[in-house]
């Protein structure tokens, strides 16, 4: 399987960061078109303490890259990108990994 992650640092406003997060946001990607599966973690603290670098982590699955390729270029996808630029642009930082396990 492949995914895309999304790491967000924390936003200023949280309460509306949230809301957009999970209230729209959410929802518009859930529709991508090969999208298997989306976990969210909010990330609670780091092991050296403190609350670390970042606020929130998405893993969105496809079975292959063809596929997410395929659903990044839907209506969907383009309107997913959309979204996150005007809420969380400067927040941030997309990487496409593979599972080797």
């Amino acid at each position: 399987m492949v995914k895309m992650i999304a790491l967000y640092k924390h936003p200023e406003n949280k309460e509306a960061f949230d809301k957009h997060y999970f209230n729209v946001h959410g929802p518009i990607t859930e529709k991508i078109p090969g999208l298997r599966k989306m976990d969210v973690t909010k990330i609670t603290g780091s092991p050296m303490g403190g609350e670390g670098e970042y606020y929130l982590m998405c893993e969105m699955y496809y079975d292959d890259y063809e596929a997410l390729k395929q659903g990044m270029r839907s209506v969907e996808g383009k309107a997913s990108g959309k979204d996150l630029m005007g809420f969380a642009g400067e927040l941030v930082t997309l990487m496409i990994g593979e599972e080797v396990k």
